[in-house]
């Protein structure tokens, strides 16, 4: 199967690296970064390509950009895996749309196209007959959308809960277990590479609500926007509140809750008790889908990492090969 990879960060690079090791049956026809792209039909060395980025910042000719190797490389699927716009979209929302136009498939890890333009790109792709998957965009490695797809298939989803954001939860575990501070949890969460030199999509919360919209939508199709959600960050905790709350037996863990039937929809601190499903450790993310045959399902798994982003992608690629273009 023909792939074109558009971006080349720390994702990129990890399923890139994931596809020369691994030999999944995936050729790489084009490829670019935010600088510049390289088009080859009959097949890129990746090898080479990744060792230009390394030393030169550029994977390949400064007049090739991203939109020319969408528009011009023999590809069967676009992997869109370039920095996330929760306000626009952009590019990667301009990227997608010309794919789908081109009759390509779509793997993604943008959060922002699929939180803001859901209907419109599930629309499109249905229409040009191809694929739009974006298992990678909720709970890194955690196989959300597959257990939602084909594991439940036939439940109905009457609740989603989840710790959905890695750097809250690793911040959270250490105020809690070393009577650290926010600000010495964040500076740690820092040094460990989990959290962002500017951290204020997670720990205000954004990036969780970003994900639970993508699920709600995935599961109920009921066109939330990020507006839609109650959003309460971790910024403000302090040590006394972990205290206390270790005190009951309990802690603190930021939730993103969606319960349509009770027009539930927020994220926010929570106090739950030390034997809950969702209290994990580290950086760790936890779904639970709550049904009404299959009754509760916990995911736990590796919310982020390069490595653990490109399973998620590089299964999405498998399952279009087996279930798009094997029936073409």
């Amino acid at each position: 199967m023909k792939a074109a990879l558009i971006g080349l960060g720390s994702v990129g690079r990890g399923v890139a690296e994931m596809i020369a090791q691994k030999k999944p049956g995936i050729t790489l026809t084009g490829i670019a970064d935010s600088k510049s792209g390289r088009i080859c039909n009959e097949g890129i060395d990746i090898a080479a390509v990744l060792e230009t980025k390394r030393t030169s910042g550029f994977c390949g000719d400064t007049a090739i950009s991203a939109h020319d190797v969408i528009t011009n490389a023999d590809y069967d699927v676009l992997i869109e895996v370039t920095p996330t716009n929760a306000l626009t979209g952009e590019p990667a929302l301009g990227y997608i749309r010309a794919a789908l136009l081109r009759k390509k498939h779509i793997v993604t890890s943008n959060k922002g196209p699929i939180a803001l333009a859901y209907k419109e790109l599930s629309a499109l792709a249905k229409k040009n007959g191809v694929a739009l998957r974006y298992e990678a965009t909720v709970g890194g490695a955690i196989p959300i959308m597959h257990t939602l797809e084909d594991g439940l298939c036939g439940n109905e989803i009457v609740a989603v809960r989840g710790v959905l954001n890695g750097t809250c939860n690793y911040i959270l575990t250490r105020m809690a277990a070393e009577g650290l501070t926010y600000e010495q949890a964040l500076m740690e969460a820092r040094e460990m590479g989990y959290a962002e030199a500017d951290p204020t999509y997670d720990v205000k919360g954004i990036d969780a609500a970003i994900k639970l919209v993508i699920l709600a939508n995935t599961i109920w199709g009921n066109g939330t926007k990020l507006d839609d959600v109650d959003v309460t960050g971790i910024d403000l905790l302090t040590p006394d509140a972990l205290r206390l709350a270790e005190n009951g037996d309990c802690t603190i863990r930021l939730i993103a809750e969606a319960i349509p039937a009770k027009k539930i929809l927020r994220v926010s601190p929570r106090l739950i008790a030390k034997d809950h499903s969702l209290v994990i450790e580290g950086s760790l993310n936890a779904i639970t889908l709550e049904t009404d045959m299959a009754k509760e399902i916990t995911l736990i798994g590796k919310g982020a990492g390069s490595v653990e982003t490109a399973s998620a992608i590089i299964g999405d690629i498998l399952y279009i090969r087996d279930h798009y273009d094997r029936r073409a």
